[in-house]
């Protein structure tokens, strides 16, 4: 299906057009899964490195895995310290990442990982973060280690950056106004 075919059904609201259902005006994105091998090297890296905050863990010993639902909180948000209400106020924010942990792949060796969607057979592709500052949060994580599949200047697209985290997904670094600027180029055709 080409772009021009998608402009012309009828059925589908279009770029820019606010979509309204009443049936589902309260409905949230609230967040994208992962699965990691080892918590703890991944709770270091998004909150140590992306500087995410861990607002809820959830541990199910019978099934043997824990969830851990990360966000971005404004430093003046307060997030209830009471376990059941904490839990409600975990499922009402917006896109919230929530690493799953299915207990003993941290220390089995034959473990070979998860599949980061990028490798064949290709499927999911990556999060995305927007940052002030390309250039500097990626001088950060060259500075912090962290591994990346592109810098802001290498290939077509100038100005963004892919990182890996722990297990291998990526993770797109971007900035709104340098986006913008492309679309405007990609509009004009300059």
């Amino acid at each position: 299906m080409s772009d021009s075919s998608l402009a012309r059904n009828e059925s589908l609201p279009g770029e820019g057009k606010v979509v309204s259902l009443p049936d589902t005006s309260d409905f949230i994105f609230n967040q994208t899964m992962l699965r990691v091998k080892d918590p703890q090297r991944s709770l270091d890296f998004y909150s140590n490195i992306l500087g995410m905050t861990l607002i809820k863990q959830l541990d199910f010993p019978d099934m043997q895995f824990s969830l851990f639902f990360l966000g971005y909180v404004e430093p003046d948000e307060v997030i209830p310290d009471d376990p059941v209400e904490r839990t409600a106020y975990t499922f009402r924010q917006k896109a919230l990442l929530e690493l799953t942990h299915n207990w003993g792949t941290e220390d089995d060796e034959d473990f070979a990982g998860y599949h980061n969607g990028n490798d064949d057979p290709r499927g999911f592709g990556h999060i995305g973060l927007s940052v002030p500052d390309v250039y500097a949060a990626c001088e950060r994580f060259t500075d912090l280690g962290v591994e990346f599949v592109k810098r802001p200047d290498e290939g077509s697209m100038k100005g963004l950056a892919f990182i890996k985290d722990p297990d291998g997904y990526w993770i797109e670094i971007l900035e709104a106004n340098g986006l913008a600027a492309l679309s405007a180029a990609l509009i004009t055709g300059s």
